[in-house]
């Protein structure tokens, strides 16, 4: 990638899809109302490629688009503007989901008694599953054995706290 740039929304397309998202934010941020023709031109994308980067924004509410009558091509075109506004509602809704998720994990991991046969390449099973194979591992047929999983239940916990600590500073 080129220099870093501090600029949040950029940050935040980069963080997405990489170089060629980093490429269309600068972009954004450079001209307002930009054409993709325009924007692939500044940019050296592919015009498909442009398109698909600026319909992801656009469907994560980082940019705008405005259809607007080509008065030289007598079509309709979008132009595309950021919505730098918006970054720091888009970083805390994907905490939220991050946080969600984390917590369905730690739940499932709390209401379940795992089983492993000591073979790193093996998966562990819960009880069930490992009493439907009478207790051989699936994979190696090695015994199953019960599995602690209080440290992937703290690690869990752990970063829920922190992510909604995280959360409570933002406001």
């Amino acid at each position: 990638m080129a220099t870093v740039y501090e600029d949040p929304f950029i940050k935040i397309a980069t963080m997405i899809g990489g170089d060629e998202y980093h490429k269309v934010a600068r972009s954004l941020l450079k001209s307002i109302d930009a054409t993709d023709e325009e924007i692939a031109s500044s940019t050296g994308l592919r015009i498909n490629l442009v398109r698909k980067i600026l319909y992801d924004l656009f469907g994560k509410s980082l940019i705008s688009g405005v259809r607007v009558k080509d008065e030289k091509k007598g079509w309709f075109v979008y132009r595309w503007r950021s919505r730098r506004e918006e970054v720091e509602g888009f970083i805390e809704n994907q905490k939220k989901k991050i946080v969600d998720r984390l917590e369905r994990r730690l739940s499932y991991e709390e209401g379940s008694e795992f089983y492993h046969c000591g073979n790193e390449d093996c998966r562990r099973v819960t009880f069930e599953d490992a009493l439907e194979a009478m207790f051989k591992c699936p994979s190696c047929s090695q015994i199953l054995e019960a599995q602690d999983n209080g440290p992937v239940k703290g690690a869990l916990s752990s970063k829920i706290e922190a992510i909604k600590g995280d959360m409570q500073q933002t406001f």
